[in-house]
């Protein structure tokens, strides 16, 4: 990391009573792990405690993740009712997930289910596609649609519809088509891309009103986003129908 990160680096979406919704960077992790790094948690965490005059700790409940190479739109609950509320809500699959990936080379088809198992094998923080039986094994869906292609690459929507670790790269690579950048799961061919994977869509109901929320965020302005024109998939909820 080329600078030491705080809360005031941080692009803050949507903020109430009840909820914070923020952009996470890119190679920032969502809580503490042995890095030490500055983590999302820690630092709205700091946030509140500056911006509202709270003594001692401040409640920042984490409901989701991200993998640590990707950025893009979360959601954190400020109260503890809220956290249990969207909890929940994720589990009935009531929130909706879309990010934005750039793979390498043309899918097959144009828009697709994918499904199988995975497992992680903790020893090496690794993914596979496993058998349905095999032990540990979880099953994991999404859909993705290509929306554009150049000099070999695909930009595409994934609707997320289980949330398993490191899910769209593994079941992006077990198709053909790894995500650019992609350290872990890639061929190796851009060593100097980030990863291009991006939370670009959030869609759930307030925890405490009901309303309907929708937020989009676009990738950062850097290659290989820079490819890509993204404004005609943003100003409309992206849908993945085939």
């Amino acid at each position: 990391m080329s600078k030491e990160i705080t809360y005031k680096d941080l692009k803050i979406v949507f903020e109430d009573n009840h909820l914070l919704v923020v952009v996470k960077p890119v190679d920032i992790p969502c809580q503490a792990d042995e890095s030490g790094d500055p983590d999302m948690l820690t630092l709205l965490k700091q946030y509140r405690i500056d911006h509202e005059g709270k003594p001692g700790d401040a409640y920042v409940g984490l409901v989701h993740r991200l993998d640590r190479p990707t950025g893009g739109v979360m959601v954190f609950a400020k109260t503890s009712k809220a956290a249990s509320r969207l909890s929940e809500a994720i589990k009935n699959g009531e929130v909706d997930k879309k990010y934005f990936a750039i793979l390498e080379g043309t899918p097959r088809y144009k828009a697709d289910k994918l499904t199988c198992y995975l497992k992680k094998f903790p020893d090496t923080n690794m993914v596979k596609v496993v058998p349905a039986l095999s032990e540990g094994a979880k099953y994991a869906e999404l859909d993705y649609k290509v929306l554009a292609t150049k000099d070999n690459f695909s930009l595409v929507s994934v609707n997320l519809v289980t949330g398993r670790g490191h899910q769209i790269r593994v079941q992006m690579q077990n198709m053909g088509n790894p995500i650019v950048g992609d350290k872990r799961y890639g061929t190796g061919k851009y060593p100097n891309a980030p990863l291009c994977l991006w939370a670009t869509e959030l869609r759930f109901a307030h925890p405490v009103s009901g309303k309907e929320l929708v937020f989009r965020v676009y990738p950062p302005d850097e290659p290989a986003w820079n490819l890509f024109d993204y404004t005609p998939f943003l100003s409309v909820t992206i849908k993945n129908s085939y």
